[in-house]
Formats: structure tokens, C-alpha cells, sequence
């Protein structure tokens, strides 16, 4: 299954379902955002995204705690959901899907290259954030990667819940 339609399926879901999605992103710096307004009519059902590479962009954009950032680190779970928490907030939206990695090159022993942490919030559910360790695949892998599985992320949101 391709991006796009990936991203169609998504739109279309959410359309059936009332939802309006926001973004979230850091280390894929909006990728997600642009494979859903590449579809053409996405503007009924995506309503923003936020690209907060900077953590004064996370705290300043979205509201991430300056506190959970010097304790737990931007590529963190905490972080994955105030970032997904944020979107909603600051936004129209009802379904919220957030990204922070390292994408490469670099890491370290205790945040390898590779590792990606990932929320979803929507009104009136808990917030899920999960961590997916992609390996150092290279720069270019692991953002396509992280996209396509906040998208995937997405999917199962809009069509399980």
C-alpha cells in the first residue's frame, strides 16, 4: 500500500467519523503533515500541524513542560505524549499523532540512532505512546520510516476506535 493511499484511507476515515487531525512532528519535520495534505480535499479533515524541532519550539508551540524535557529528554515517551496532548489543545483537532527520534546521524548509547518515540491523543481517550527502534538505518530510512508509522498509527486509530 502506498503513502498516499495510506494517507487517503486515513482522510477518508476520519471524514466518516467526524475526527480532525493535527501534527505533531520533530525529528520527521512535518513529513507527516505533507503526506496528508497531498491528498487532494485532506483541508476538511486535517486541521494543523505543528513542526517543533527546537525544544523551545516544543515547550513554546505546544506546551511540552520544560520539566519533563530535563528529565526524561526530548526522544522520550513523556515528551511523544505532551507533544500529542499539546496538538489537541491548540487546536481544532480530535485526533492528534505526535513524533520525536534521532534520526541520525549520531545517538548515544542510551538514545541510539534510530529510535523514535510516538503519541496519540484524541478527545475523550488516553493518550498511547509507544517507542520503535528502527536501528541506524540512516537519516533518509528512519524519518520515511517514523512517517509511515505515525500514519499507520493513525489508520488504526481512525478505524479501530
Amino acid at each position: 500500500m502506498s503513502d498516499t493511499a495510506t494517507a487517503a484511507e486515513i482522510l477518508q476515515a476520519a471524514r466518516y467519523w467526524g475526527l480532525k487531525i493535527a501534527t505533531a512532528e520533530s525529528c520527521t519535520g512535518g513529513m507527516v503533515a505533507v503526506a496528508l495534505t497531498d491528498v487532494a480535499g485532506s483541508s476538511d479533515v486535517f486541521e494543523r500541524g505543528f513542526v517543533t524541532y527546537s525544544n523551545a519550539a516544543k515547550v513554546e508551540m505546544l506546551g511540552v513542560s520544560a520539566r519533563t524535557l530535563s528529565l526524561y529528554g526530548a526522544v522520550s515517551e513523556e515528551v511523544a505524549s505532551e507533544m500529542a496532548e499539546g496538538a489537541l489543545a491548540r487546536s481544532g483537532a480530535t485526533l492528534a499523532v505526535s513524533i520525536t527520534g534521532i534520526a541520525g546521524p549520531g545517538g548515544s548509547d542510551f538514545k541510539p540512532e534510530g529510535r523514535v518515540c510516538f503519541g496519540l491523543a484524541r478527545h475523550g481517550a488516553l493518550t498511547r505512546v509507544e517507542t520503535v527502534e528502527f536501528g541506524a538505518l540512516g537519516r533518509a530510512v528512519v524519518r520515511q520510516a517514523a512517517r509511515d508509522h505515525a500514519l499507520w498509527l493513525l489508520a488504526l486509530s481512525v478505524v479501530l476506535d
